[in-house]
C-alpha cells in the first residue's frame, strides 16, 4: 500500500462485465465516487495494513480454520443484533431531532394549567402532520433498540464472545448498554405528563439514598431534591446534548473494534 496515488482505471467498463443487482451497483457507484475524491479505500487499507503490521493478528476464527463460508455468521439473522441496535439507534436519533422543532422544555404553565413541555408533546400528537407517526416512530425506534442491546449482550455472553482478546470490547458493551438505559429514563421524563413526574421522583429518591455522596448526586443530575424546571433542563440536555455525541462516539469505537477484530463465532 502506498499513499501515493494509483493509476486511473476504467471502473465503468469493470462494472459492466459484472453480473450486479441493482443494489449492489448503487452502492459500488456510490463507493467509486467517494473514492476518486476522498481515497477512503485506499486509507481504508492503509490502516488495515498498519494494524496487522503490529503483530495484533487475531488468532484464527473457526469458518478460517475450517475453509468455511465466512458470510454466514454475518448474515445469520440473530447474530447481527449489534447492526439492528445501531440501526434503531439512527431511526431514533433522526425522529427524535425533527421532534425538537416542536418540543420546549418547560414547566411554565399554559391555559389549562398544563406546562409547556405537555403541551408540546399534546400538540405532536394530536394537532402535527405526521406527529403522531413521529413520536412513536421515535418511541418505538428507542424501545426495540433497547431490547436489541440486550438481546446482544445476551448472545456475546452465551456464544462466549466477551472473552479473549474482545474483553475491551465487552466493557465498552456494557457501557452502552447502561447508557441506553439513561437515555430511555431521560427521554421518559421529558414529556413531563404524572408518570414522567413520578419516575423522576423516583430518581431522586435512589440517588439520595446513595451513601455520602447522595445529595450531591442529587443536585447534579436533578437540580435538587424536589423536581422542577431545573430537573426537566437538566434531563433535556443530557437526552438531546450529551448522550448523543457520547453514545454516537462510543458505537464508533464499538465497530471500529468489531471491524479490526472480526465478528466473533461462538465458543
Amino acid at each position: 500500500m502506498s499513499i501515493e496515488r494509483k493509476d486511473e482505471h476504467d471502473h465503468e467498463a469493470w462494472m459492466e462485465g459484472k453480473d450486479l443487482s441493482p443494489i449492489e451497483e448503487v452502492y459500488l457507484t456510490t463507493l467509486i465516487w467517494m473514492d476518486r475524491r476522498l481515497r477512503i479505500v485506499d486509507y481504508l487499507e492503509m490502516l488495515e495494513d498498519m494494524y496487522y503490521k503490529t503483530n495484533l493478528q487475531m488468532p484464527k476464527s473457526h469458518t478460517e480454520q475450517y475453509n468455511l463460508d465466512n458470510k454466514f455468521w454475518y448474515w445469520y439473522p440473530l447474530y447481527a443484533l449489534g447492526s439492528f441496535s445501531t440501526i434503531a439507534y439512527v431511526v431514533a436519533a433522526i425522529s427524535g431531532a425533527l421532534l425538537g422543532f416542536y418540543y420546549a422544555p418547560s414547566t411554565a404553565t399554559t391555559e389549562g394549567a398544563r406546562t409547556v413541555a405537555y403541551s408540546n408533546v399534546l400538540f405532536i400528537m394530536g394537532d402535527l402532520n405526521f406527529g403522531f407517526f413521529l413520536r412513536s416512530l421515535h418511541r418505538w425506534s428507542a424501545q426495540v433498540m433497547t431490547a436489541a442491546v440486550f438481546l446482544h449482550m445476551l448472545r456475546v455472553y452465551f456464544t462466549g464472545a466477551y472473552k479473549e482478546p474482545r474483553e475491551l470490547n465487552w466493557i465498552l458493551g456494557i457501557v452502552l448498554i447502561s447508557l441506553t438505559m439513561v437515555f430511555g429514563y431521560t427521554g421518559y421524563l421529558l414529556p413531563w405528563s404524572q408518570l414522567s413526574y413520578w419516575a423522576g421522583q423516583i430518581g431522586v429518591e435512589m440517588a439520595l439514598s446513595i451513601p455520602l455522596i447522595g445529595e450531591w448526586v442529587a443536585q447534579l443530575i436533578f437540580g435538587g431534591f424536589s423536581l422542577g424546571e431545573a430537573t426537566l433542563q437538566r434531563m433535556y440536555i443530557l437526552h438531546v446534548f450529551v448522550l448523543p455525541f457520547v453514545v454516537t462516539a462510543l458505537i464508533a469505537i464499538h465497530i471500529g473494534i468489531v471491524w479490526m477484530q472480526g465478528i466473533a463465532e461462538p465458543h
